[in-house]
């Protein structure tokens, strides 16, 4: 690795109304250390470390709207009520004070629920706390729960929109949306588990991407026209990684160009490996795609800096070594004006200083990764 190989990484950038220190952008990931819902003193400080360590940009792990059916794990930050946004509010001054950039994951887990992965269901249910998604499936192949009716719908855009005031009120910088991985609104967007014939489904996915727009329309009209909104998304799911939303550049523009017109400013293309092209016959990964069909900066995830598959790192005690090798690759693609904005998840959930140790090429000082890092807030 040279010097000129992160180069482009650390240069200040604007995206939009944001001024960045540099590209880098910590990548959301839920760590479970809010009891109630409530995120304490430890997780303003996590936060803080990263933003003092060099980050241009974080994100907050995923935190829950108001909306009941939203999760029902305990642990994890909620979004809503006074002692929960009293918590968040002391995250954002504390990030802030250290020079850094944050906005908050709005996050809706949809069918996705942590009773549904422990086997709980063994009914169909029509309670409302269960049955948030477009037609109650999981996979394909298992329906759990009714679909959303149009009330319910309506509620859950509501409560996005009074996530993303919130936000703002509190202070954030821009507020992003969880619509990746197999969570509410993809659900909405996937044929796999979308499959409604009213106006919120149908055959194509410019069809299923109603939901989306409309969160994203509700959120807009809530924040005014300057508060950054991104917007996650990606092709695998949890229950699928072979999984496909769009299988062509065109089918995809069906899906970004309402959402930046509904208000995106920024997309977040969540992919295993950044450095894999999305589609043959063209370099362009997912990001590079979003940026291209959209004209809107865009974040690419993958796999900077840990290179183990993801499920591997979690369930083996064997630790994962810091990988540098595609730096090189990821500045072409920055030069080449691929995407904006990149993200970096492991690496910085173990290492606050990965930014500050790369940007001075100390490689030989990165941490490595184990699933013993989840343990604690280093």
């Amino acid at each position: 690795m040279t010097i000129a190989a992160s180069a482009k990484l650390f240069e200040p950038v604007n995206v939009g109304s944001l001024a960045l220190a540099n590209r880098t952008v910590m990548a959301p990931m839920t760590r479970c250390f809010a009891p109630n819902g409530v995120v304490g003193a430890d997780v303003a400080g996590y936060y803080r470390r990263r933003a003092e360590g060099g980050v241009g940009l974080i994100v907050t792990e995923g935190t829950w709207i108001d909306h009941p059916s939203a999760s029902n794990e305990e642990r994890a930050p909620r979004f809503y009520g006074d002692d929960a946004l009293q918590g968040w509010r002391h995250v954002v001054d504390e990030v802030h004070a250290a020079g850094g950039k944050i906005v908050p994951q709005l996050w809706h887990v949809g069918m996705t629920r942590r009773a549904q992965i422990d086997n709980l269901y063994d009914a169909i249910d029509e309670d409302l706390t269960v049955k948030s998604s477009p037609s109650g499936y999981i996979d394909p192949n298992e329906q759990v729960a009714r679909g959303s009716s149009d009330a319910d719908i309506a509620a859950l855009i509501d409560a996005y929109a009074r996530g993303a005031a919130t936000a703002q009120a509190l202070g954030f910088d821009g507020v992003e949306l969880h619509g990746a991985h197999g969570y509410l609104i993809d659900q909405f967007l996937w044929h796999g588990t979308n499959y409604r014939q009213d106006i919120w489904g149908g055959p194509s996915l410019a069809d299923r991407a109603r939901f989306a727009v409309e969160v994203v329309r509700g959120c807009r009209q809530a924040v005014g026209p300057d508060f950054p909104i991104l917007f996650r998304f990606s092709q695998w799911k949890q229950q699928d990684y072979e999984a496909k939303l769009a299988t062509t550049p065109g089918e995809l523009a069906t899906l970004l160009e309402p959402l930046a017109d509904a208000g995106v400013d920024i997309f977040h293309a969540s992919q295993r490996r950044f450095w894999e092209r999305e589609f043959v016959d063209s370099p362009l990964n997912l990001a590079g795609w979003a940026r291209k069909l959209t004209g809107r900066p865009s974040i690419t995830v993958g796999s900077l800096g840990i290179e183990k598959e993801m499920l591997a790192t979690m369930f083996s005690s064997s630790q994962a070594a810091p990988s540098l090798g595609r730096l090189d690759i990821l500045n072409k693609m920055l030069e080449r004006g691929d995407f904006e904005l990149v993200a970096i998840g492991r690496s910085l959930l173990v290492d606050a200083d990965w930014v500050e140790k790369v940007r001075r090429m100390a490689h030989h000082e990165l941490l490595p990764y184990s699933p013993a890092s989840l343990a604690t807030l280093s």
